[in-house]
């Protein structure tokens, strides 16, 4: 195999959590496809790896005929006859009235929600020379990949009889631990209280009222050391004063951190569940932007935490669900049995060998099956 070189291209951008069509349908992707079959000319790559929405790789896999990977960066995307349509929160149901269920919003979604979604993707496609997949919104995109790489395990995933075949469970994509750690100046209190909660809003939707500041005051009577990490520097959120029980940094590596940790709560972001989850440590989902209902969703089914999505009161239940996750033992017993499932798999060097046996000419076929549906949709 060819030496590689990685090549970044941005995927669609989002606003306030919902993706509009001028952007889907934007520039961004015939550009980026321009300056990546440059590189394909000059370096003659033998497979292409993506995330599920850098669609300019998936133009230039179908385009030049190279097989594509896609490294999951959240949950399993696709649509299902047993999941309801990606980003509802809703359980999966493979009962009768479950597919009818799901059949039904499915419809919904392709038809009326994101028919103009379906549309701009139609157009996108045609800007760099190709024919409209007849599939539902988002898988109408590219090409379905010839690896689908999820950095989890099967039992956190929602049970499909349709998986797509060229799916594959890796594991945990997550990097080794550094001795490179300076612990802050108040790493000594871990030990001082029974009891440790994580707080952790991730980077991106980090508007303070959505999850810290409710949570801060949540939790400021609870015996517990509350760490919160922010991801940006703490000044910038305006975090007003804090009760004795609550540390603050921009950020502290979870693999030093999650250790000492009986909970995790989070907004949902995939990383930070999956670290936690890693380390068997129990979770409270409080979700509302991008993917991390779905993310969210899961984590309450798999019963490794609860999942509390938008809504009025926030401070309130998430109080109340911290209690409960503290309280009762099954949360913590299931997160563990996880984390043993998580932790006997290397993840990073798994997906690299599959990568590679794919490069060889050795993994699934590269002419991937294409999601369709009879006929062109309206």
């Amino acid at each position: 195999m060819r030496d590689c070189r990685p090549v970044a291209a941005e995927p669609f951008e989002q606003v306030g959590g919902q993706l509009t069509v001028g952007q889907f349908g934007g520039a961004a992707g015939v550009v980026d496809l321009r300056d990546l079959s440059t590189l394909a000319e000059e370096l003659k790559p033998d497979v292409v790896v993506t995330d599920e929405t850098t669609y300019a790789g998936g133009f230039l896999s179908e385009l030049k005929g190279i097989p594509l990977v896609w490294m999951a960066t959240s949950v399993y995307t696709l649509s299902s006859r047993d999941t309801a349509p990606f980003g509802m929160g809703l359980r999966p149901s493979s009962s009768v009235l479950g597919r009818l269920r799901n059949r039904t919003l499915k419809w919904t979604a392709d038809h009326v929600i994101m028919r103009e979604l379906r549309r701009a993707a139609d157009r996108m496609r045609g800007q760099v020379g190709l024919p409209p997949i007849g599939a539902g919104a988002f898988e109408n995109v590219v090409r379905m990949p010839s690896l689908y790489l999820l950095g989890t395990v099967p039992s956190f995933e929602y049970p499909r009889s349709d998986l797509l075949p060229q799916t594959r469970f890796v594991g945990p994509l997550t990097g080794a631990a550094t001795d490179a750690f300076e612990p802050p100046a108040w790493w000594g209190d871990l030990k001082a209280y029974s009891r440790v909660v994580h707080l952790t809003q991730g980077t991106v939707a980090n508007e303070p009222e959505r999850l810290l500041r409710p949570a801060i005051r949540a939790l400021s009577g609870l015996d517990a050391l509350i760490v919160v990490t922010t991801g940006v520097p703490p000044e910038q959120l305006d975090l007003g004063p804090l009760p004795d029980n609550v540390r603050v940094e921009r950020f502290v590596p979870y693999h030093q951190l999650l250790p000492h940790a009986d909970l995790l709560v989070t907004n949902g972001g995939y990383g930070g569940v999956t670290a936690a989850l890693t380390n068997g440590v129990p979770l409270v989902v409080a979700s509302a932007t991008e993917d991390k209902n779905e993310v969210g969703a899961h984590v309450g089914w798999s019963g490794a935490g609860l999942h509390l999505k938008s809504g009025d009161d926030l401070e309130r239940r998430l109080r109340a669900a911290v209690q409960r996750v503290l309280r009762e033992p099954s949360f913590r017993a299931r997160a563990q049995a996880l984390g043993e499932e998580y932790r006997a798999h290397d993840g990073p060097r798994r997906a690299a060998e599959l990568i590679e046996e794919l490069a060889g000419g050795d993994g699934p076929d590269a002419a991937a099956p294409v999601r369709e549906r009879p006929g062109r949709h309206a």
